[in-house]
């Protein structure tokens, strides 16, 4: 089943992408070769097969619940810092000044 320029038309409207008529030729083109490559997959027997919808099955939330926990100690967070002022970690400027903020 080939795809007109219609079809492609339809779909880059959709997608919202503006073709030239010369862009939708090639962008027709190039679908119809991509929908082609895909025709070996029409000869698979999937009879009896259920489909999947998700690779793991039926899958529920396997989150842990959110519980606030301790954050780190001001020591143990600026142990590997650079550079320190107070409570902050000093970097670099990105600003053009060359400077450390």
């Amino acid at each position: 089943m080939a795809l007109s320029q219609e079809d492609v038309a339809g779909i880059a409207e959709y997608a919202q992408i503006a073709l030239a008529d010369d862009e939708l030729a090639e962008m027709t083109t190039y679908m119809n070769e991509a929908v082609d490559m895909l025709a070996p997959i029409l000869e698979y027997d999937l009879d009896g097969v259920d489909p999947t919808f998700h690779p793991i099955g039926d899958l529920s939330n396997v989150m842990r619940p959110d519980e606030p926990t301790p954050g780190l100690d001001l020591d143990t967070a600026f142990a590997n810092a650079g550079s320190t002022r107070e409570r902050y970690f000093r970097v670099p400027s990105i600003l053009g000044d060359g400077g450390v903020a």
